[in-house]
């Protein structure tokens, strides 16, 4: 089976192409073919890469149109350097990352009419994201015709939370507004969550284990018995934890202050918390934490500041998703910080010796998923590369 992963977001797209005809479906293989286009860096021009084949080509087109961009990319599959097949007909089934699937979808489902009109109904909950994904699922369906095609959703791994846990304190009319919260990168979590169970060659369902993506958008997950029971990002993925340029959880107070006080708008609170908070706002250097940490190194005061509250931050939604778990077998790292940072590593679990939870000296980045804890550890720590596009290639396999 050769299935075609999408992640279409409002800039860029991402796509592989997985050929499963041949070896282990359990094990990660790598793509016969990748593609991505970027529309942010020239007007009226979006820029293309491929690679399949042993080549890789890199364009710049004269295309503003969403559409036609996918076909171009599309059509390096089956044409010029990067070709690995004969025609599109030899794919089978394609994938979409769709960000916001509400409270209606709970698990990956093939898509259809109605699919496609719960997307695009759920678009005032993400409408950076889901007006791109349903633009992807109706190129794709032009392109390939009647091909089928799966929907992945990022919130469907934290919609079997408690009750208590998705709920907010306000009034009860946000309840049946579906004002809750939702979590994201459900599909990371869900990854890095059975990957912990088998490189612990343990159930899942007999773990209790904290995940942590932490890239430019940062968020934790409790999952117990293979269920995600809590998680910091809430009814958008602004919530909870300081981010590369999102502030994460701030007092509303503040909010109220700044509309009454200095007169801000919607749109520029957006931006301010969004664009020009977290680890850019603090440090004024940079949202990569590469950049802040050798900031922080040369004695730069904001840097040093946004390193310790970041790190602050993440100790206490650490130890709020413990309680949450009621145990703690295993702490996974994941997502660009996650997944190369040995003192992010260090410095996050320092506080939670108490738990048995203890590191090993020699803390080193690298390649393989890896297991960073001490012999006499209690509580495993994991490093693992998350694999969102295989996940989603495997919920395709799993549904059809």
């Amino acid at each position: 089976m050769k299935i075609l992963v999408l992640n279409a977001g409002s800039s860029s797209h991402k796509s592989c192409l997985f050929d499963l005809s041949q070896g282990d479906v359990g094990a990660v293989p790598q793509p016969l073919w990748r593609a991505a286009l970027d529309w942010t860096h020239q007007p009226g021009k979006v820029e293309l890469s491929a690679s399949g084949g042993g080549e890789t080509i890199q364009q710049v087109l004269p295309i503003t149109d969403k559409a036609k961009g996918l076909k171009a990319m599309v059509n390096t599959l089956v044409d010029g350097p990067t070709q690995v097949l004969e025609g599109l007909a030899a794919i089978d089934v394609v994938g979409h990352r769709v960000v916001h699937g509400g409270r209606e979808y709970i698990d990956s489902v093939r898509i259809d009419d109605r699919v496609k009109a719960a997307i695009e109904r759920l678009i005032p909950l993400a409408p950076a994201h889901n007006p791109a994904n349903l633009q992807g699922i109706e190129a794709l369906e032009d392109i390939l015709g009647d091909r089928p095609q799966v929907a992945v959703f990022d919130t469907a791994f934290h919609a079997r939370m408690p009750e208590a846990a998705a709920t907010y304190p306000g009034p009860h009319a946000w309840v049946e507004q579906g004002i809750r919260r939702y979590g994201f990168h459900g599909i990371s979590h869900q990854y890095v969550a059975q990957r912990t169970a088998d490189m612990m060659n343990c159930d899942l369902a007999e773990l209790k284990i904290l995940t942590c993506h932490l890239g430019n958008g940062c968020s934790l997950a409790a999952v117990k018995g293979g269920i995600s029971v809590d998680t910091t990002m809430g009814f958008t993925p602004l919530d909870g934890l300081m981010m590369g340029s999102r502030s994460g959880s701030v007092d509303p107070g503040i909010l109220i202050y700044l509309m009454r006080q200095e007169g801000y708008s919607a749109d520029q609170l957006d931006r301010l918390l969004n664009k020009e908070s977290g680890l850019q706002g603090l440090s004024g250097q940079s949202n990569d934490m590469r950049s802040v940490v050798e900031a922080m190194e040369g004695g730069n005061p904001q840097a040093q500041l946004a390193f310790d509250t970041f790190i602050h931050r993440l100790r206490r939604e650490m130890g709020g998703m413990v309680a949450s778990l009621g145990g703690l077998d295993a702490v996974v790292f994941t997502a660009g910080i996650g997944e190369n940072s040995p003192l992010v590593w260090q410095q996050a679990c320092a506080p939670f010796e108490f738990l048995g939870l203890r590191l090993r000296s020699d803390l080193t980045r690298s390649k393989e998923d890896q297991d960073i804890a001490s012999d006499n550890s209690r509580v495993r720590s994991l490093v693992i590369h998350t694999q969102e596009e295989w996940a989603i290639a495997q919920a395709c396999l799993a549904l059809l």
